[in-house]
């Protein structure tokens, strides 16, 4: 640890970085990350996107030599992620994610515009089938890649503590709005950290009726800045006192 305080990193989805109107920049302090970090006398590296889901965080840790120049100084690593694997995903994941390359651009907005309009649908009628339907990322995909996550860091940095989250809720519009992969998914991540000795932010505790209340974002997936205050209270007590930080 630096005279600096800890230096967390962070692999984030949305949630991370979306407030109650609007995508922010990675810095700002209202967000849990650096809410947390700060409360811990450090700061916070985030690395996070739209939408991401595990598999997504694994591609930036082995693919982006920024998050490698980070590696040596870590002190301790959030996996903010996992919670987007569990949305439903009627397409599969890997076409839905080929629509941004799709041409002609009235093709492209065409397919965008139809797919938007029927996933409700899809989703209400895939929750209804045994398992509740395709999801983003199935839950033994999100452990495999949360657990190769943490190897990578652990082997660069040993003996840092790690923290993960239990997937949100969500009162979405554009997802039915309905949910059925979240329940295995948190029954899988639980096994996971409980195996691996890993500390778990239990999001739906914290923030559940933040947002099924209508207290955060419009969209019904986002939270508010009451509900990135107290995951990152959350956070900031789950590593203090393996932090030495107070």
């Amino acid at each position: 640890m630096t005279a600096r305080g800890p230096l967390l990193l962070v692999f984030g989805d949305s949630q991370c970085f979306h407030g109650p109107q609007r995508a922010e920049p990675a810095d700002d302090p209202r967000l849990w990350p650096n809410l947390a970090a700060a409360a811990l006398g450090g700061r916070a590296e985030l690395v996070a996107g739209i939408g991401w889901t595990a598999r997504h965080a694994w591609h930036a840790l082995t693919h982006d030599p920024r998050v490698w120049a980070l590696l040596p100084r870590v002190d301790a690593l959030v996996l903010g992620v996992g919670g987007m694997d569990t949305l439903p995903s009627p397409l599969p994941t890997a076409l839905r994610e080929l629509i941004p390359a799709l041409r002609p651009e009235r093709l492209r907005r065409a397919v965008r515009g139809g797919y938007l309009r029927a996933q409700p649908r899809l989703a209400r009628a895939f929750a209804r089938l045994p398992g509740g339907g395709p999801v983003a990322l199935p839950p033994h995909l999100t452990v495999a890649h949360l657990d190769r996550l943490r190897e990578a860091v652990l082997t660069i940095r040993p003996g840092i503590p790690v923290v993960a989250t239990l997937p949100a809720v969500h009162r979405a519009a554009g997802y039915g709005p309905v949910h059925p992969g979240r329940v295995p998914a948190e029954r899988a991540t639980r096994s996971w950290a409980d195996r691996t000795d890993v500390r778990l932010l239990d999001l739906p505790a914290l923030i559940g009726g933040h947002v099924l209340g209508g207290h955060g974002n419009p969209d019904g997936m986002h939270w508010g800045w009451d509900g990135h205050a107290a995951v990152g209270r959350a956070c900031a007590d789950a590593l203090r006192p393996v932090l030495g930080t107070g």
